[in-house]
């Protein structure tokens, strides 16, 4: 196993004299350890973006879990190695394999990921992510759940999964539902990149520390600092104004139309840069933007569990459909750039085929649990 820190790792269910406070090196792809009076999350696969594994999912829910019952540790901090990434969202090479040989470990995957995600919301204690590189889909659900979402100038999210014939999940349906105005919305059908100003601007992150001194975080945790105070003092104000703070108007305008045909009407009739979004929405999976829209407004309408229930019935249909599979294909497979949707437009995606996806499951519905 790669150690890159010269901590205690946890062993689930192992104790030994040496760590009397047990853990693990369930996965060589995360690095798991308690700090003192800090639990300690390192995402270790900067080769892969640190896309998350379901083996990854479960370890960090299960250190979490152990984490909640233990009273000497007063927070918790995700990070990840140094590289291009903090996350940049689930393991969709995986998911592509088992959902085409192992439907079920697929649906295990997804349900041990929103339980994750869940966890990360009810926290009881701080949960800190520093957020130091790319951040998408999944790398969102591990962080922007959490209390503090801390952006150094290397930070940028996304949420691109309508380009891989998926939805926005992880959580995605409810915080995106709640940013102002339509922004929600625009960055859920595009998948557009926005970097540390607009997240701080958004709410997706709370506060701007430089990179150079993400480092100083973890020790004054550990040491058992309150992390209001930590975060406080190496807090910055970002020189960089929101990119697309200028454009608020053009997209609550487009965006608030009831349907995406009404939404690219919308965009075409207005500016160059509003003609250019419609084209790239114009690229992306028919179903995906119209489930996406569908569940967002939906969203508004629930709270954060029930948006991860909505959304484990959701991505199980979606695992028995068509598109998931044609949009990984087209990026990682094959790597031709051009998926054939099924339907391949927004005509052909009718309100029934739509309607299904959020049909209960019945005995399948994802079961929540909160410490």
């Amino acid at each position: 196993m790669r150690r890159l820190i010269d901590a205690p790792l946890f062993y689930t269910g192992a104790r030994c004299a040496a760590y009397p406070h047990g853990i693990t090196a369930v996965t060589e792809d995360v690095i798991l350890r308690r700090e003192t009076h800090l639990g300690h999350i390192t995402l270790n696969r900067p080769a892969a973006l640190n896309a998350l594994t379901h083996e990854m999912c479960a370890a960090i829910f299960a250190a979490l879990e152990e984490w909640a019952r233990d009273d000497a540790v007063h927070a918790v901090l995700i990070d990840a190695v140094p590289g291009r990434a903090f996350c940049a969202g689930g393991d969709i090479r995986s998911i592509y394999r088992l959902g085409r040989e192992d439907i079920a470990q697929a649906e295990a995957y997804f349900a041990t990921e929103y339980r994750l995600n869940a966890a990360v919301r009810h926290y009881a204690k701080p949960y800190v992510a520093l957020l130091n590189g790319m951040t998408m889909g999944g790398g969102a659900g591990l962080s922007v759940h959490g209390s503090h979402r801390v952006v150094s100038e290397h930070a940028s999210f996304a949420m691109p999964e309508t380009g891989i014939g998926l939805y926005p999940d992880i959580g995605g349906t409810w915080f995106l539902s709640r940013l102002p105005g339509e922004t929600g919305v625009w960055l859920g059908l595009t998948g557009t990149h926005i970097g540390p100003a607009d997240m701080l601007s958004l709410g997706l992150a709370t506060d701007f520390v430089p990179a150079a001194e993400m480092a100083q975080v973890a020790p004054r945790l550990a040491a058992g600092e309150p992390a209001d105070a930590v975060i406080a003092a190496r807090a910055r104000r970002i020189a960089e104004p929101p990119q697309f703070a200028a454009r608020r108007g053009e997209i609550d305008q487009a965006f608030a139309a009831s349907s995406v045909e009404e939404i690219l009407a919308r965009l075409h009739a207005g500016s160059d840069w509003a003609k250019e979004v419609a084209g790239a929405i114009g690229t992306r999976s028919p179903a995906s933007l119209k489930l996406t829209l569908r569940a967002l407004r939906e969203a508004r309408k629930l709270d954060f569990d029930d948006c991860m229930r909505m959304e484990y019935r959701l991505t199980l249909r979606v695992l028995r459909g068509h598109d998931l599979y044609e949009g990984v294909r087209a990026l990682l497979i094959d790597r031709d750039q051009h998926p054939r949707w099924q339907p391949d437009s927004l005509a052909a995606v009718t309100d029934p085929m739509i309607d299904a996806y959020f049909a209960p499951l019945g005995e399948k519905e994802l079961v929540l649990s909160h410490r």
